[in-house]
């Protein structure tokens, strides 16, 4: 058995489904099923028993679980004492990122920190930061979006105030009544428009486009298909372009915050406590 099945059984327990764990994982889904079958039939029986709404482990399956839980456990307890051991800054920086921030400003920050630390191996996962919220323990570091993480030292990095742009302009008298486009993202996100739209009066949404990218809504609203509220710092290029307006409640931007979280104690290890310097050395938006 590698560490990497045991990491799978215990996502596999912890998220619930073959499905989501593939897609927390970057997998296929059939990947993960095959997977589970070869650690399955390695044990010589089952682990989980499978139901339409999420996988329940079977007796044996919990002791199988709680064995590699201590695998895992001891494992990263003996990585961190090596990395802690050695000088030279080495070992594995894993990384779970809000997928606009891994877009828009993480490249820049992990092609100096990898110019500078050329032997660290960077374990990144991107996507939505309720899903990186609910596996933050399975990482070094978290870069989220909106609430920050409970449990957890965090750093607030930048607020990121939200706009609405659109191909026609906006005028304080006329009832403006058009699609409204909007791209996947958390929870949060979606109750931040959904409240401010309850305050305005010359602003309608006709109907409800969501599409998948924050770079396709981008599109959509520049080809005249609706409008769109988009974080200023994806939007900052459409500003002198396309007419736009603050989203504001009670005079009041509205903000979304990104945050830089971590478990206390991960400082101790030297790529962990390097990689936090460069985020906070960095600069986010503009004022």
């Amino acid at each position: 058995m590698r560490i990497e099945d045991y990491e799978l059984l215990i996502q596999l327990n912890e998220i619930g489904t073959i499905r989501g764990t593939a897609k927390v994982i970057l997998v296929s889904q059939p990947a993960v099923s095959q997977r589970l079958k070869m650690i399955e039939d390695y044990f010589g029986m089952p682990i989980f028993i499978r139901t339409p709404k999420r996988l329940i482990p079977t007796p044996t399956g919990e002791l199988i679980l709680a064995h590699a839980k201590q695998v895992v456990e001891k494992e990263k307890n003996l990585l961190n004492t090596l990395a802690e051991a050695n000088e030279e800054v080495r070992g594995t920086l894993s990384i779970a990122c809000s997928s606009l921030i891994s877009q828009r400003f993480l490249p820049a920050i992990l092609a100096t920190y990898t110019k500078q630390f050329p032997n660290v191996s960077i374990d990144l996962v991107t996507g939505i930061s309720e899903d990186i919220k609910r596996n933050h323990k399975n990482f070094h570091v978290c870069i989220i979006r909106g609430e920050k993480l409970k449990d957890s030292t965090c750093t607030r990095l930048f607020e990121d105030p939200l706009y609405i742009f659109d191909t026609e302009d906006f005028s304080s008298n006329d009832l403006k009544e058009r699609p409204l486009i909007s791209f996947k993202s958390d929870d949060s996100m979606h109750e931040l428009v959904e409240n401010w739209l309850q305050f305005q009066h010359h602003i309608k949404p006709q109907k409800a486009i969501r599409v998948d990218q924050i770079e396709t809504c981008k599109q959509f609203m520049k080809q005249g298909i609706g409008m769109a509220v988009l974080p200023k710092s994806v939007s900052e290029s459409l500003m002198e372009h396309y007419p736009h307006l603050p989203l504001k409640v009670n005079g009041q931007l509205v903000t979304r915050d990104t945050w830089l979280c971590y478990q206390e104690g991960i400082t101790g290890l030297p790529q962990v406590a390097e990689f936090i310097k460069a985020v906070l050395a960095n600069e986010f938006l503009d004022d």
